[in-house]
């Protein structure tokens, strides 16, 4: 009777735990989304799937879903041939700077998408430093801008596993006459492959689902699925075209979630390893160095760029770019000046930030226990799903669910400024439980057991176990969030009210408008948020949590 009883009240105060964030996902994710499939399939109050053909066999519905489906793959193949290098040489070679490094790998996953947008057309365009090129306006600065984008998630992902590996078996496939290349194929390769796996996967996803660098750097010229449920929603209000999208990229991203999962899992059953693998670099290690000194350029190239042009007008240098940023008559696209829209952005943030951090560890907990039961730990790993749609899920259907799904009582949520907050801590949870997760995971259960068993209630004996190690995730998922939610801007440019804008809604209002003045003042507010939210990350990563930017 004791011991029934002392397994079901940690039972019952899991469940509980799983209410919160399970409600919030209900409401604020599942109503909205569902929403805005019954709009599009439902009309007239009855169920009509008979468009579903005549969708998906326009000629721009065809041209949208092959530009998606192959940019996607393509971006995933370079940014894996880019980042392995990469990867290798971040966690597996000792040198000076070697965190500063990793900084700034890290940095463009946090950069908003609208202001990679930015920095790839200060890039490209004519007087940027590679205006020569000609590629401005085409499908190369968008493929471009994947690989700068998710470059973290395959260094993060990968590096993480492979500066764990165990390097005595490498050691001992070369003390038998391997070459570096052989041992590489038959050791090293295998067994970083979920963790590959995993990477290129969510690769794909976020390259499938980008929104802001495509509406940037695309126009209406090339679409993505999430550009094109952005086009027929606003501009047509095609709502049945707009689900019916929103049901291909829905499907795709579960198979993707489910395949990216099961790598995840591989990789974490394989984390019995070894610390302090890195070493100094030998000669050999050139080639790889050279690689990796050439990506981190590719990295800076655009930033550089970024900085340079918010500077300079016609043919000198100047920070009227940045004065103007104060003056709310400096551009008629704006009805606030820029810096209010900075004050804007950080209270949003900040309680986005608070409310992803509550539901975080709230499902972290509970997704990081292993029942040992079946059906309980198929239950669980449904959960850790589930949380995670929000990051593959198309945020302007999110966005577009708000406004169409909670506009009457009891959630009539449109005049209180709560839906944009609300919006970003959706987008940012599955970052939060991602960093969180592992943490809790690779703590012995036994310590809690032990902690129960000399007297400790649930409570006590979980905290006395897990307690002294989330410290330092715990700030980090909290600078990662505050982080993202900064640079938000698929679901806030539907639900920021034209008073009370963002930074990121402001940036693409200026960069839509003709004019250098608006254009210079897109640069420099790109640059200042740009900083922000690099500082931010660069605390995080001061803080050594390897499972940041780990999905």
């Amino acid at each position: 009777m004791g011991r029934h009883r002392d397994r079901l009240i940690p039972g019952v105060g899991l469940t509980l735990l799983a209410l919160i964030p399970l409600a919030f996902l209900a409401v604020f994710f599942v109503l909205p989304v569902g929403g805005m499939l019954v709009r599009g399939f439902a009309p007239d109050g009855t169920w009509d799937f008979s468009g579903v053909a005549e969708v998906l066999t326009r000629p721009r519905t065809g041209r949208v879903l092959f530009f998606t489906v192959s940019m996607a793959a393509a971006g995933t193949v370079l940014t894996l041939l880019l980042g392995l290098p990469l990867a290798f040489v971040l966690y597996r070679l000792k040198f000076p700077r070697r965190g500063l490094l990793r900084a700034v790998v890290v940095m463009p996953f946090v950069l908003p998408t609208v202001v990679v947008g930015v920095m790839f057309r200060a890039l490209l365009s004519a007087g940027g430093p590679l205006g020569f090129l000609g590629w401005d306006r085409s499908w190369i600065p968008i493929l471009a801008a994947y690989v700068f984008f998710n470059l973290a998630v395959v260094v993060r992902t990968v590096g993480g596993m492979w500066e764990g590996l165990d390097r005595r078996a490498e050691d001992a496939a070369a003390a038998l006459g391997a070459r570096p290349a052989q041992v590489f194929r038959t050791v090293t390769l295998p067994a970083l492959t979920p963790a590959i796996i995993s990477a290129g996967t969510l690769v794909f996803l976020f390259c499938s689902t980008a929104f802001g660098v495509v509406l940037t750097l695309g126009g209406l010229r090339y679409g993505t699925i999430e550009s094109e449920i952005y086009l027929l929603t606003t501009e047509f209000l095609d709502l049945r075209g707009a689900a019916v999208l929103s049901v291909i990229q829905l499907l795709a991203v579960v198979a993707m979630l489910a395949v990216a999962a099961r790598g995840r899992a591989r990789t974490e059953q394989s984390l019995t390893r070894s610390r302090g693998v890195a070493r100094a670099p030998r000669g050999s290690d050139w080639p790889l160095l050279a690689a990796a000194g050439g990506v981190v350029a590719f990295v800076l190239l655009p930033v550089l760029t970024l900085v340079w042009r918010s500077v300079r007008d016609g043919g000198g240098f100047t920070l009227d770019h940045y004065r103007l940023l104060a003056d709310p008559d400096a551009s008629p696209a704006l009805r606030v000046s820029i810096l209010d829209a900075v004050s804007n952005s950080l209270r949003t943030a900040v309680d986005a930030t608070v409310l992803a951090m509550v539901l975080g560890l709230c499902v972290s907990i509970v997704v990081s226990r292993r029942p040992r039961g079946v059906g309980a730990r198929r239950l669980v790993s449904a959960l850790d799903g589930a949380f995670m749609l929000p990051l593959g899920i198309s945020a302007v259907t999110v966005g577009f669910g708000f406004l169409i799904t909670l506009d009457r009582p009891p959630l009539d949520l449109r005049t209180p400024a709560v839906l944009v907050p609300i919006a970003q801590a959706l987008v940012a949870l599955p970052l939060v439980v991602r960093t969180i997760t592992p943490v809790l995971r690779s703590v012995d259960p036994r310590l809690r057991q032990a902690a129960a068993a000399l007297g400790a209630g649930p409570l006590r004996a979980a905290w006395t176990a897990e307690g002294p190690v989330l410290g330092k995730p715990l700030l980090a998922a909290t600078g990662f969030a505050f982080a993202i939610s900064l640079g938000e801007f698929g679901a806030t440019s539907f639900l920021a009210r034209p008073d009370r804008p963002t930074v990121p809604v402001v940036i693409y209002q200026l960069i839509s408008r003709p004019g250098a003045d608006n254009l210079g003042m897109a640069l420099a507010a790109s640059v200042l948020l740009s900083l922000l939210t690099v500082t931010v990350m660069g605390l995080v990563e001061r803080l050594r949590v390897g499972s940041v930017g780990s999905f």
